[in-house]
């Protein structure tokens, strides 16, 4: 199998958690925590955190090109910082906790650049990562490596829905025309001609036993049974995704009305519309989905078909 190495140095808070998310990236081959680009001689924890060193707490980052691109790589460490924050992430307050960016191959500024215009667009604030060569890094001390592995329960400013998920971002994939012309004649129109299936007359509208529901053409999971209340409508209501990220949003006049159609992020299946009608005690919103775009795995089979991470979150 082909593999070529490349190295990148992201910092983005505390270390831990940063690394504990980036290690789990599909492509990501290696980790390890430290400082970078101080401006003293072999600093530990204790000199980076009360001491003026100038270092930074980052992760050195081996990942295989052929398997996730740099600009990828960037698109998902931007998902767990906040961008236009100067020497602040969550809780962690000092220039130690800023976020950066620090390169080996100059040709990688280039992309970084191009990359970080692009997430600009998205706020009104400066982005305030820095972006920079790599001048010096040290490795941390062992107990710090690996940290949230050795201690699980450990402190993080990254959500544990976050460090649970990143590992399943690449692995749900578009639909191909042979995977589309598997479903059925139902779940076809309503996921790829953005048909509604009849109200009451679905496989879901009235289920309530505990799970996830997925993603019929790519199995991406979508929404858990907690979120899942009885609207009266005639199909499948949630308050919420399982993450916002896994839904796409588009206006919808159709019918002379104006709505908020959803589809999911990585299939493009049309999957219902949100409204503003949901029970207040839940957020207020009203995910109407239909049962042919989703497909549901129980409790007892959710860690058999590779959804066990999700099992905490259900109640």
């Amino acid at each position: 199998m082909l593999e070529q190495l490349k190295e990148i140095y992201l910092a983005g808070g505390c270390f831990w958690g940063i690394e504990k998310y980036i290690q789990d990236i599909n492509g990501v081959k290696s980790t390890e925590v430290g400082y970078a680009n101080g401006n003293t001689q072999n600093p530990n924890y204790e000199d980076v955190s009360h001491k003026e060193t100038g270092y930074a707490e980052t992760v050195h980052v081996t990942y295989d090109i052929f398997k996730i691109s740099l600009e990828s790589l960037l698109e998902l460490y931007y998902e767990v910082v906040n961008p236009t924050l100067i020497n602040k992430q969550g809780n962690d307050v000092g220039s130690q906790y800023r976020t950066g960016i620090y390169y080996i191959d100059k040709e990688d500024s280039k992309t970084i650049i191009k990359s970080i215009n692009k997430l600009q667009e998205k706020y009104n604030k400066p982005i305030a990562i820095e972006v920079r060569k790599i001048d010096i890094f040290y490795k941390a001390e062992e107990y710090h490596q690996k940290y949230l592995d050795k201690n699980p329960e450990g402190y993080c400013h990254i959500s544990k829905e976050k460090l649970n998920s990143v590992k399943y971002i690449n692995k749900y994939t578009k639909p191909t025309k042979e995977e589309l012309s598997k479903l059925t004649d139902i779940q076809y129109k309503v996921t790829q001609e953005s048909n509604t299936e009849p109200a009451f007359n679905n496989p879901y509208y009235n289920n309530f036993e505990k799970g996830v529901y997925v993603d019929i053409t790519t199995g991406e999971p979508l929404f858990i049974s907690s979120d899942k209340f009885e609207s009266g409508c005639g199909w499948p209501s949630f308050s919420k995704p399982i993450d916002p990220d896994v839904l796409l949003t588009e206006e919808d006049r159709q019918y002379f009305m104006k709505r908020t159609e959803i589809r999911s992020k990585i299939g493009n299946a049309h999957l219902g519309h949100v409204f503003n009608d949901g029970p207040k005690e839940m957020g207020g919103k009203r995910y109407c989905i239909n049962s042919a775009s989703l497909k549901f795995v129980a409790l007892d089979k959710m860690e058999e078909e590779g959804y066990g991470y999700l099992i905490g979150y259900i109640k």
